[in-house]
């Protein structure tokens, strides 16, 4: 071979391998990104050329797929009781994409997650189309319908959540005003205006409230108050006078708290009447004696400042590093800037109603192939150990005489030991333009023998079911003297506790 010949021929040759390199490059240490890229319409062919795999509540779906026609997308989302589950399941829109579980498990669902290789391998085999599998949640059916519908019929922006205190499994998470993820899961123009409209409402329907947005908790934050002092040592006899008056004067500052009840119930009484009847002077000097530092301190070890995901992300809840002594006192009652969400205000009732130990929240049960064999399950992790057992109990005793003699007798169940706290918490630039929002926290114990554990005492056994209820009344035709915790969330908090202690 002559040399022009040569340099030609070595020429094209590594042109021959650049070519391969890149397409080696493109097919496999690119497959990731490209097939997940939103333009690339063949990949959202195939994602919609098969039914899905389900989500299960209870045993039974509450999602499925609908064969449809005139599009290249063969099938679409359908959705059971899709108002009263979105907070759970999210969406899968063959036009707005996914989210919550639909988006977080979509391999599992979709039969692309890399643990279905082998399957989808028989099945390419074998001719058959890609199946995809389940994601069966920890959900309770009844506790969730419980949650929704006694939301829907305050008609009441709000969230409930309702955790079991020894796992951390979700039993209930309902969000409202809500919104039907089927009337949007396809392409059409019809279909795209419903999302719009949705987008665009003043009540914010596709809102997560219970996971993604963060209020200020009022007093129902008066039980960490009170965890804390306990915890620190600032308080060792909960039946000693405090020595707060009331109304209250912060520091540094002329001005003067007082209370929803006369002062004849809270002037200078203990931390056990002062949560009895909601006492804001009794927890603003207890914040401040236990001060910022160990009071968020306790704030983190139930969840505070951290994301939490179940594996739904929820935002953090916030308690303020930065803060002076008329604003350290303000969270003792759950005000300032201290915000929460419902799932945080769950986890420490369910912390304090577990011992002290704040259990990890975990809203899927297990993830199956379309075999039915098990991919991954979920299993309890311990969080933190919030306070010690001794702090807890102390902690369940007010809360137990706060439902039995004080403001949150709304939430008693015949026969069963419950211990809540209301809260009715102010808000906004100018806080008496606006009206508050309301709030309530509680926990149930199963009837049972004492073993000494981690559950109640005098008979009670451990607590299966803890709850927090928010409502923000704003859209409510109700008298602002009727927003409270106690009156608003009590009986939606009873109603969940039930529905659990029934099953």
């Amino acid at each position: 071979m002559n040399r022009p010949l040569r340099h030609i021929a070595v020429f094209c040759g590594i042109l021959t391998l650049a070519l391969l390199l890149r397409a080696t490059w493109v097919q496999f240490a690119r497959n990731d990104e490209l097939s997940n890229q939103k333009q690339n319409r063949r990949v959202q062919i195939e994602a919609f050329s098969h039914p899905r795999g389900d989500i299960i509540v209870g045993g039974k779906p509450i999602t499925g797929s609908k064969d449809t026609s005139g599009t290249d997308f063969k099938y679409k989302r359908v959705f059971k009781d899709g108002p009263m589950y979105a907070p759970v399941t999210g969406y899968f829109s063959q036009a707005q994409g996914a989210t919550f579980l639909e988006g977080v498990h979509n391999g599992i669902l979709s039969g692309s997650d890399d643990r279905l290789f082998i399957r989808r391998t028989l099945d390419m085999l074998t001719g058959k189309k890609q199946q995809g599998g389940d994601v069966v949640t920890t959900i309770d059916p009844e506790a969730q319908k419980a949650a929704y519908r006694g939301l829907v019929n305050l008609d009441a922006k709000g969230a409930v959540v309702a955790l079991d205190p020894r796992s951390g499994k979700v039993l209930a998470l309902a969000s409202t005003p809500s919104y039907d993820p089927s009337v949007f899961a396809g392409i059409s123009q019809e279909e795209g205006r419903a999302f719009e409209r949705l987008a665009d409402r003043k009540d914010k329907p596709l809102n997560n409230r219970a996971l993604r947005e963060s209020y200020p908790p009022g007093s129902t934050f008066k039980i960490l108050t009170a965890a804390a002092a306990l915890e620190h040592g600032v308080v060792t006899d909960i039946d000693e006078p405090t020595g707060a008056e009331t109304p209250y004067k912060l520091p540094l500052s002329s001005t003067r708290i007082g209370n929803d009840v006369p002062d004849a119930n809270c002037d200078k009484v203990s931390m056990k009447t002062g949560m009895q009847w909601s006492c804001n002077n009794v927890f603003l000097d207890l914040a401040l004696k236990v001060g910022k530092d160990r009071m968020r301190e306790t704030a983190e070890k139930f969840g505070f400042n951290d994301e939490h995901f179940l594996p739904v992300r929820a935002v953090a809840s916030s308690y303020p590093e930065k803060l002076d002594k008329p604003q350290t006192a303000l969270t003792g009652m759950g005000q300032g800037s201290l915000t929460s969400t419902p799932l945080q205000m769950a986890m420490v009732t369910a912390g304090l109603a577990n011992g002290g130990k704040v259990m990890k929240p975990y809203l899927v049960e297990e993830l199956r192939g379309p075999d039915l064999s098990a991919v991954e399950k979920g299993e309890p992790h311990e969080l933190d150990r919030a306070v010690s057992e001794k702090t807890a109990r102390t902690v369940q005793e007010m809360m137990e005489n706060t439902v039995e003699n004080g403001t949150a007798n709304k939430a008693r169940i015949d026969g069963v030991t419950v211990g809540g706290k209301t809260g009715t918490a102010q808000h906004g630039a100018n806080v008496n333009d606006e009206r508050p929002y309301a709030w309530f926290v509680s926990y149930a114990k199963a009837p049972g023998n004492d073993d000494g554990g981690d559950g109640g005492d005098g008979g009670d056994g451990e607590s299966p079911v803890a709850v927090a209820v928010f409502v923000d009344p704003s859209n409510m035709n109700i008298a602002r003297s009727e927003i409270a915790g106690g009156k608003l969330g009590a009986p939606i908090a009873k109603a969940v506790m039930e529905a659990v202690l029934e099953r």
